[in-house]
């Protein structure tokens, strides 16, 4: 039988490999979207609805604080919260808990590395419907996006025992 703590730092490990994983993906597929473009703005239709393109993000989500330029403040505030966020996962003792936080982590070390290397993340997946474009993502994005619906199932549909068994009087 494994301790509370022995459980925890197993977690943390998973956790770590998952988001090495996810890491290692959203990197290799960057470099070979910027390999085949070569730094060019070309784009590949691949579905009628879907296209490899390449967009330089110099904000945050969608876009938002391009015009600023700002990768040093970003790069700083992405860094505290993925502080913040390793020791919530080491701290952990739910599998769901450790997944999403595994998946925020990886994305956001990814777009980190961008930042580092080119001042801007690399966004190139581009869904489209009659014209109208959702702005470019990449794999970081996804999983960053898909561990905040995980951790928000978590929260609403998990028992945490909040005293609400009711009390007897």
């Amino acid at each position: 039988m494994t301790t509370p703590h022995e459980n925890e730092k197993s977690l943390f490990i998973s956790g770590l490999t998952l988001a090495a994983f996810i890491l290692a993906c959203d990197q290799i597929t960057k470099q070979l979207i910027l390999n085949h473009f070569n730094g060019g703005g070309q784009e590949i239709a691949v579905l009628p609805f879907f296209n490899i393109v390449i967009v330089w993000n110099y904000g945050i989500s969608f876009g938002i604080f391009s015009e600023m330029k700002i990768p040093v403040a970003l790069i700083a505030m992405s860094c505290a919260i993925l502080l913040i966020l390793l020791i919530w996962m080491k701290r952990n003792n739910d599998r769901l808990v450790g997944i999403a936080l595994a998946f925020i982590i990886g994305g956001a070390v990814g777009n980190v590395i961008d930042r580092l290397r080119f001042g801007a993340v690399a966004d190139f997946l581009d869904f489209h419907v009659s014209g109208w474009h959702w702005p470019a993502f990449n794999i970081a994005d996804s999983t960053i996006f898909i561990g905040v619906v995980l951790l928000c199932f978590h929260s609403i549909f998990t028992d945490h025992n909040r005293n609400d068994k009711g009390t007897s009087s």
